[in-house]
């Protein structure tokens, strides 16, 4: 066992393997901080039998964050969650059927993990999850359970808040979801997000609104709208073709075909910043899928084949890095590394500025197209298919080999929560 999760352990009521598997029926109910505020009454002290800030009913509270692995089988439609911290690998059966098909893709909103399969797509409560409060935060336990169906087969992007989840189709339909309901164990009925004859691409839960990025009929915009979905305001700044999208400290990032555009809020006024490439970047080099720590303000996303593209999104700009041959790519970003998984099965690290290679370590057999890297405060995660293994790295100390996570099955699908 490493020194990080001996810490982890020391610090942090572990749920036994029985408990996670018992998990129906727990409601989960976020409570909100309180704090007193300039030139009102000071609220009254709580009763001893008052919950504590930050308790949330059935979860354990921790003093670090709770990472858990969700993988999932592309052929045989195999689930499990890794826990990071006690190792166990808990298996979920997503359906009453217990068989959900090919898992086609694998998608997470930082708590949730959504499956794509053939007929639909589940959701999956991984029981692990922060709540930023901005000058603090709370990580918590759950037990592991599954949800139910939340779209159909040709869901293309998951993007959550506290109080919505947003399931966006491939064909444009987007459905809202009451989170809370969704953390309580039930999928509500949903509402549907009507796009005006717009085709809308992604919708992003925000500072209490919705972007909606829509595209054609000479709408490349970003628009604001409410919790209902009426209109608030079209931002000034166009994004052509938007694809690809991110949340972070400083706002939204939405892939444009010029650049990124992001779109931040103060005070209730939302606005867009152009953060343009600077050179003349083709359809096939854009970046459209981007990847980052949570938290973090520095995303990585390939350019092409054969490169990446790592945008700092506090200074506005664009670094490309060539790598040769890619298949995924992450950074944790705040003076961290990039770290590029390689065709040949080889994980490097780069130094971002100087875009020089400074370690490399032979990790897979072949680097399978499946294969992804998930980066957290201190460690990476790649998994190996072929292999049926899940890899820890420390991108700290020359891509040293921490852990290795025989798993079972093929991990061919992996998303990290907790975040």
């Amino acid at each position: 066992m490493t020194p990080r999760n001996t810490h982890q352990i020391r610090h942090a009521k572990v749920l036994s393997r029985a408990a996670v598997l018992v998990g129906a029926g727990l409601l989960v109910g976020l409570t909100g901080c309180q704090s007193d505020i300039g030139g009102q009454r000071p609220a009254a002290k709580p009763r001893p039998s008052s919950a504590p800030h930050g308790y949330v009913e059935g979860a354990e509270e921790s003093s670090e964050q709770q990472s858990r692995l969700v993988l999932a089988d592309a052929r045989t439609g195999t689930v499990g969650v890794l826990d990071l911290t006690t190792e166990d690998i808990t298996p979920v059966n997503v359906t009453p059927s217990r068989r959900t098909g090919g898992v086609r893709g694998l998608r997470t909103d930082g708590r949730f993990a959504y499956l794509r399969t053939d007929d639909a797509t589940y959701a999956v409560d991984s029981g692990t999850w922060t709540v930023d409060h901005g000058d603090h935060v709370h990580y918590y336990r759950a037990p592991i359970r599954p949800v139910g169906p939340v779209g159909g087969p040709g869901t293309a992007q998951v993007h959550s808040d506290q109080t919505v989840t947003a399931v966006s189709s491939v064909k444009g339909d987007t459905r809202l979801f009451d989170r809370k309901k969704l953390e309580e164990g039930t999928v509500p009925r949903g509402r549907s997000l009507s796009d005006a004859g717009a085709v809308a691409g992604a919708v992003v839960p925000y500072a209490e609104h919705l972007l909606v990025a829509s595209a054609g009929a000479g709408r490349d915009t970003v628009e604001v709208r409410s919790r209902d979905g009426a209109p608030v305001a079209a931002l000034d700044e166009p994004c052509a073709s938007a694809r690809g999208e991110a949340v972070t400290r400083r706002g939204v990032v939405f892939g444009c075909a010029d650049g990124a555009l992001l779109v931040s809020e103060d005070k209730g006024t939302f606005s867009a910043t152009k953060i343009p490439y600077g050179r003349a970047v083709g359809a096939g080099e854009r970046a459209v899928d981007f990847r980052h720590r949570a938290g973090s303000t520095t995303l990585a996303a390939k350019a092409g084949d054969d490169a990446v593209w790592v945008l700092d999104v506090t200074d506005r700009t664009w670094t490309r890095i060539g790598t040769g041959p890619v298949v995924a790519a992450n950074t944790p970003g705040e003076g961290g590394p990039l770290l590029v998984l390689g065709e040949d099965g080889v994980l490097s690290a780069y130094d971002i500025a100087a875009k020089k290679r400074t370690a490399r370590t032979d990790l897979l057999t072949k680097g399978t197209a499946s294969a992804v890297v998930e980066v957290d405060i201190s460690r990476a995660y790649v998994n190996d298919a072929d292999a049926r293994k899940v890899y820890e790295i420390d991108y700290n100390d020359g891509l040293r080999l921490a852990r290795t996570f025989p798993v079972g099955f093929a991990p061919t699908h992996m998303v990290e929560t907790g975040r």
